[in-house]
């Protein structure tokens, strides 16, 4: 195949990856800055993409970020491609800050909001661990006489998946508007840039496309 690696990865090298690639965050980082700005399209469908991108990244729906991000751009008529670069916000490095500030707003909101941060930490893994596992008790359940179990699920739903829900709206928003408003005056001076640095190429070669024809009869003449 031609996109096969040649030195296929492990399954704890590819882990690895996802936590810290190779080159690193900032190199990372840079790589996503450089596409975004290199979209070949107007500056406000680009920051649309970026506002997309960064708020899906504060929802719960872990593993169909992107397809939210297409769709919900697509919707507002945003570019795509940078929401989908912009989900990048969404990393193992940043995930932590994001549910914190989710799951509080959302204890916040709903009025559950006496407990401590440790205390969210403390009991957090616990939920998702119990969730997961009714999941897979009440797969194995419809093939089996066992009856299925809701308890964890259901703690799950109310103490965890919806004040994530709700509680990212916020955070989400905020974060999404900075970034729309500190990306399109980015956009918009790199593309005004790099069309001035293509139009002086292209006079350049355009004169020296002249000169070389105001010589060509000359050297003709002479000969």
């Amino acid at each position: 195949m031609v996109f096969k690696r040649r030195d296929k990865r492990s399954f704890w090298r590819t882990v690895g990856a996802f936590f810290w690639p190779k080159g690193g965050w900032t190199r990372a980082a840079r790589y996503v800055q450089y596409r975004v700005t290199r979209l070949p399209d107007p500056p406000h469908r680009i920051a649309r993409g970026i506002f997309v991108g960064v708020l899906v990244t504060f929802s719960p729906f872990f593993g169909l970020h992107f397809v939210l991000a297409a769709l919900i751009s697509k919707i507002i008529r945003g570019n795509i491609v940078a929401s989908l670069l912009a989900t990048f916000v969404g990393n193992p490095l940043t995930f932590p800050a994001i549910a914190a500030s989710a799951l509080q707003t959302g204890y916040f909101i709903l009025g559950t909001a006496g407990r401590t941060a440790k205390d969210v930490h403390l009991t957090l893994g616990a939920k998702i661990i119990g969730a997961g596992a009714d999941l897979k008790h009440n797969f194995l359940a419809m093939f089996t006489e066992e009856t299925a179990h809701w308890d964890r699920l259901a703690v799950f739903f109310d103490e965890v998946f919806l004040p994530y829900l709700i509680g990212g709206i916020v955070p989400g928003l905020i974060c999404a508007i900075a970034a729309y408003y500190f990306s399109l005056p980015v956009i918009l001076v790199y593309q005004k840039r790099r069309q001035a640095r293509l139009k002086a190429k292209w006079i350049a070669l355009k004169q020296k496309a002249a000169i070389d024809d105001a010589k060509a009869p000359q050297s003709g003449s002479e000969g």
